[in-house]
This record gives C-alpha cells, sequence and structure tokens, in this order.
C-alpha cells in the first residue's frame, strides 16, 4: 500500500478531509438563505449595475479602459473578459448560499463547472492577455498576481472535487471566491478616489486597488475557515503521532 493511500485509509472517518457534505439539518432547511450570502449578492449586483452599462452597446469609444491603437483586438479581448468575469461574480452567489448545495447538490455541480470554466479559468487567462496592452506600469504586477492566484486555487479546488476531496474542495473555492470578489474593492477604491478633493497620480490609486481588494479578502477567508475548523472540529492533516508511524512503515527495511 502506497503511503498516500494508507494516509487516506487512516483519515476516513476524521472530519474534514474526505467526507461528503453533510444532509441539511432542520435549522438549515429554516435558514435557507443567510445575511453574508446576500450580502454578497448585493454588493455584486452593485458592481454590475455600476460597471456594465458602457458596454452593453459594444460601442469601443465607451469603454472606461484606454485602448491602444495599434492593436484591434483589444475591446474583443477586454469584452471577453467582462462576459467571463460577470458569469464568474453571478455564479459564485449561489455557490455560496449552503442551502442550494445541501439540497440541490447536483444544481450545485452544474453551476461550479459554469463558474469554473465558463467564468473564473477564462477571465484569469484573458486579464493576463490584456494586462501587456495596459498604459503604463499601472496596476499591472497586482493584476498579474491576482489573475495568476486565481486561476491556480480555482484549477486546486476543481481537481480536489473531482477527487472527492471535499473538505479542501471548498477551502481553496473559497480563496477562488475571495479573489474573485477582489475586484469590488477595485472599482469602490477608484469611486472613493474621484470623490476626493485632492487628486494625487492615479496609478498609485489602482495598485492598491489590485494589490489591497483581493489580500484582504484572502484574510479574511483564511480567518474564517480556520475559526469554523476549530469550532467544527474539522482536521484536514493527521496528527503528528499518525504521521510520523506512516511514515516510518513506508520506508523500505533496508533503508532503515
Amino acid at each position: 500500500m502506497t503511503q498516500h493511500a494508507e494516509i487516506t485509509r487512516v483519515a476516513e472517518g476524521r472530519p474534514g478531509v474526505d467526507a461528503e457534505p453533510a444532509p441539511p439539518s432542520n435549522r438549515d432547511r429554516r435558514r435557507r438563505v443567510r445575511p453574508g450570502v446576500l450580502l454578497v449578492a448585493l454588493f455584486v449586483a452593485a458592481f454590475l449595475i455600476d460597471t456594465l452599462p458602457p458596454y452593453l452597446g459594444l460601442d469601443p469609444a465607451k469603454s472606461r479602459i484606454v485602448l491602444r491603437p495599434d492593436f484591434a483586438g483589444h475591446y474583443t479581448l477586454l469584452i471577453l473578459h467582462i462576459a467571463a468575469g460577470t458569469i464568474a461574480l453571478s455564479t459564485l452567489c449561489l455557490q455560496l448560499w449552503p442551502w442550494l448545495r445541501r439540497t440541490h447538490p447536483k444544481v450545485h455541480r452544474t453551476v461550479g463547472r459554469i463558474y469554473v470554466f465558463g467564468g473564473a479559468l477564462p477571465s484569469a487567462l484573458l486579464a493576463l492577455a490584456i494586462m501587456p496592452l495596459t498604459h503604463g506600469w499601472s496596476a499591472n504586477m497586482g493584476i498579474t498576481f491576482h489573475a495568476v492566484l486565481w486561476f491556480a486555487v480555482t484549477a486546486i479546488g476543481f481537481w480536489h472535487a473531482k477527487h472527492h476531496r471535499y473538505a479542501l474542495h471548498r477551502r481553496f473555492m473559497l480563496y477562488s471566491v475571495a479573489l474573485a470578489l477582489g475586484i469590488l474593492w477595485g472599482r469602490a477604491t477608484v469611486n472613493l478616489y474621484l470623490l476626493l478633493p485632492v487628486k494625487f497620480d492615479v496609478g498609485y490609486v489602482f495598485e492598491m486597488a489590485r494589490w489591497g481588494g483581493w489580500f484582504i479578502n484572502l484574510l479574511v477567508v483564511q480567518w474564517w475557515l480556520e475559526r469554523t475548523d476549530r469550532r467544527n472540529g474539522v482536521q484536514h492533516t493527521l496528527p503528528a503521532e499518525e504521521q510520523r508511524a506512516i511514515d516510518e512503515r513506508a520506508v523500505p527495511v533496508g533503508d532503515r
């Protein structure tokens, strides 16, 4: 038996390792909409209402992003990125809804695939494609790190779901949601900047928005995960004694 297989066997039955999502409790049935999910949905709706109108007519002249005149495909890439991002933001609200996940798992899986393959992954890749076309240095590094991390944690989260590692799937998809919602901070920061009586280099504003939004979101999600895991007794790794015992058994006799 391989070490990985033995770890999986020993971990069976431990909460939060590879267990199927628990069936809905009576409390979950009564509490179908949680305030946190509703708040996220309201913020997403406000962001989309503020962001999408200039692009609905597909008129490059109304773009809020300065387009490169020497690259005709810049606007097309931008529209595709916005469309994929809209799909990601719309579907993540459903994915955060515990009642839907527990009572309609097939819907949860279908919407999850739409989020991953129709929203998060293409939006992140398109952000990387658009980044070199941006004028000046404004937020290039922040956008790059944001897009790479978003793509990576989303792919890892989906991989864990395919291998029935639901606790790790939940963790990485929450990281993905945190990164997806980072764009909301960016728009809010720019709107606040426009209201300031004193103006300064807008490049610094965009840089702070692109770094601060997703970084703060990840810290909040990590804090929430650690807090809820401790409260629910969830373990993602084996105790040190069990891990040492498995490692010792995995070493060939001739190497001891």
